[in-house]
Parts: structure tokens; sequence; C-alpha cells
């Protein structure tokens, strides 16, 4: 059977991830619980590798997807950067033992603490994202006495043609400055205090299938760039962000080579460093959730398979009304019928798929694959539900990478109202 994550099979009518036994696993850790595959990372960086091998390039992983420590610390020892939007990703790659000076802090609202947090730890580069964002930096690293180095996130009017809510590109877009606008931004921060001016960074989306819009991006970005260097103002390196898609149901993304191909081309031979940010296309194909059918109810007009798992856990179909496959742990050898795999959240749109086929029973383990990127980085407590467990996989072996929360650990730091 042809599964999207690389690293998952079935042997014996059993889903095993790498060498292991998802039964075994759910035995072990209990319900809900996330699964990664240090393999599957793995190949998906050393892919990336090889592919940037003849240009000069950093990988920088996109912390957002998924921030366990355990898949941090995974690419800091193969060597990645890492791309961040918040103090406490920074926090968290300094604690997986990622190298400061590998960091780019993106994102709109960076807070004053988190701006001095980062230049006391010595990060690579803040992308700014307006004229507003750079005069703050500027004044905060004065007042310390550090010099930020300083690259602006262009917004380059691409349409890469994926979901609404995952395009960052386009005019009407929060992210970044006007492409327009940002040669006179350049000549601003040159002129500013207590910064360096590096380099330039653009990212217009994610979930992208077709190298075409990101090829369109930086044949924008560089343009700019040349106009730069005319003007004196000479950065060293090209941010492109990420991006890249993977396989949920039926998409045929390119291969890593393959997408990266023209990018590649455009480089070549210019004395820029190439930055990328991918997460997805790292991560997302390494993960599953697993869960357990709770109990099968049959409704007016659907049946419901009712599990474990919910919204607050998996929040991509809710939110997205994005596609997960769904495999039985154990293949059942009964008649499929037809289900809406739902949460026990009161919401409607607590749902992890719809109108799906399935020989299972109350009690049964089910997979929902490709989760291993904004499944649990983008978990809640809603209905005061524990979030889910974290198990890495390599080989036979599993490593807890964070254990179930409890219901004491939602209310810790909480006080009921003290007597009158």
């Amino acid at each position: 059977m042809n599964f999207p994550m690389p690293t998952l099979r079935r042997a014996h009518g059993r889903l095993m991830l790498e060498d292991l036994s998802l039964a075994d696993v759910a035995e072990r850790f209990g319900t809900p619980t996330y699964v990664y595959s240090a393999e599957a990372m793995t190949s998906s960086y050393l892919a990336y590798s090889e592919a940037l091998s003849e240009i000069d390039a950093v990988l920088c992983y996109a912390v957002k997807a998924n921030a366990n420590l355990a898949v941090l610390s995974l690419f800091a020892r193969l060597g990645a950067g890492f791309d961040i939007v918040s103090g406490g990703e920074l926090s968290r790659v300094l604690a997986a033992g990622g190298a400061a000076d590998r960091v780019v802090f993106s994102g709109v609202g960076k807070q004053p603490e988190e701006i001095r947090q980062a230049l006391d730890a010595g990060i690579r580069c803040f992308n700014i994202e307006s004229a507003a964002e750079l005069e703050t930096i500027s004044d905060i690293a004065s007042a310390m006495g550090h010099t930020a180095a300083v690259a602006f996130r262009v917004n380059p009017d691409v349409d890469p043609k994926t979901h609404p809510y995952i395009s960052t590109g386009l005019r009407s877009n929060k992210f970044g400055v006007a492409i327009d606008d940002a040669f006179d931004l350049y000549r601003r921060a040159k002129d500013l205090p207590a910064l360096r001016v590096s380099g330039i960074a653009c990212h217009i989306g994610s979930q992208l299938l077709d190298p075409a819009p990101v090829a369109e991006a930086a044949d924008r970005v560089l343009s700019l760039v040349d106009r730069l260097a005319d003007a004196d103002i000479v950065l060293d390196h090209v941010d492109l962000g990420g991006g890249i898609g993977i396989r949920y149901r039926d998409e045929d993304p390119p291969t890593i080579g393959d997408f990266l191909a023209p990018l590649i081309a455009r480089m070549r031979g210019r004395s820029e460093t190439l930055f990328l940010e991918p997460g997805r296309s790292l991560v997302g194909n390494a993960g599953l959730l697993l869960t357990r059918v709770a109990l099968l109810k049959q409704g007016e007009e659907k049946n419901f398979a009712v599990v474990d798992a919910a919204m607050n856990d998996l929040s991509r179909p809710a939110l997205y009304d994005a596609y997960h496959r769904i495999e039985p742990v154990v293949a059942g050898d009964g008649e499929p019928r037809r289900y809406d795999v739902v949460g026990p959240i009161c919401e409607s749109g607590d749902f992890l798929a719809r109108d799906r086929d399935l020989a299972i029973a109350a009690g049964d383990l089910l997979a929902v694959l490709s989760a291993g990127a904004y499944g649990m980085a983008m978990s809640s407590n809603y209905n005061s539900r524990p979030r889910a467990a974290e198990v890495l996989v390599r080989g036979r072996d599993s490593f807890l990478a964070r254990q179930r929360e409890s219901v004491a650990d939602l209310m810790r730091g909480e006080r009921p109202l003290p007597p009158d």
C-alpha cells in the first residue's frame, strides 16, 4: 500500500513506523499520541542538503511547524539553522542545542523583550516586516550597545496558488513590506545606528506544489538586490523562505531537488548566500496522530466514529477543511462503512475526517497520517483537554519526547476566587 509517509508500512496487517508497531506504541504510551519518525525527518533534511550542495546555502528549519525539543535537537545535530517567530521559539532552539548565529527571527509583531532576548543571544538576522519595526530594533540595539543584523521581508505580490489562510505574499497579506517601498527602507536602514544591513527575505506561502511562483518571486527579489548593490547597499544573503508542499491525499508535489532547481539556477554564480526556511516538507510526513475509537454512533443521515482525539489535538481539518488520510492500525476484516471521524469536543466543527470508508469497531486504533507539521504545534486545551503525548521513533526504539499533560498541568498557575 502506497502511504504518503515514507517510513510507514504494513506488516502482517499491522501498521509499522520504521520498525516499530504502532499498536505497541499505543499500548506503551496511550492515546491520543503524536508519533514521529527520526528516519523520515533525517532523509528529508539530507535531500535538501544534497540539492543545495553546489551553492552556498543555509537551511533554517521553520520551528512553528513542530517545536518539540526532540525534533529541534535532531535538526540541530544535522547542522540546521532555525527560522523563529517568537522569543519562546528562540528559547526552545537554544535548549535543543541549536546555534544562535544560525537563527533568523521573522514575524510581524516582535515584542521589545523578544528583540532584547535575540540580541543577547546573538542571532544571525532579524527579518524586518515594517518601517516601525526597523526604528524599534535600531533603538533597542543602540540602548544595549549591540549591532543588529537586519533584512527586510519584502512582499512581491505573487500568487502562490495555495489555501488563502496560508498565502503570505499578496498585497492584501499582513506580512512584509511592499517591494516597491523596500529600496527607500534599505536606504533608511543604512543610515540608522546599531544596524547592519545584511540580507533580504521573502516567503509567499505554504503547501506550494508548483515552483513557478517561487521562481517569479525570486526574480523580483534578485532584481531589487542588484538595484541595491548599484546604490552601494550590498547584501550578503537572500532568504527565499520555505513552503514546499507535501502529499496528504492525491497531491503530486515535485521532489525537493526539482522544486529547488529554478532557485539554484538563479543563485548559481552570485555572491549572496541562499537561506531557505522549510518546515512542513521536513516534518509533515514524518508524523502521525494515534487515536482510539471510543464508540460508533449511527445518526439519521451519517455514521460517526467517535475517537479520543479531537480538534484541540489536530485543528487543521476544522480550520482549513484539510484532508488527513486515516488508517486502522490493525487492518479489519469486516465490511467497511462510511463514517465521519469526530472527537468529543462540544463543537459541530470537531472532526478529523468526513465520509471515510472504514472497517472498524469500538476500541480499534486509528492512525491520522501526515500530521507531523502544524499538528501538536497548533493544539490547544479547549474543553480543558490535556494535550497529547509525543513520541519519537528510531528504528525499533521509541522515546517519550513529551509526556501527556494532566488536568493538574492545565490548572497550574490559576487561582480560585478568594473568600469574601
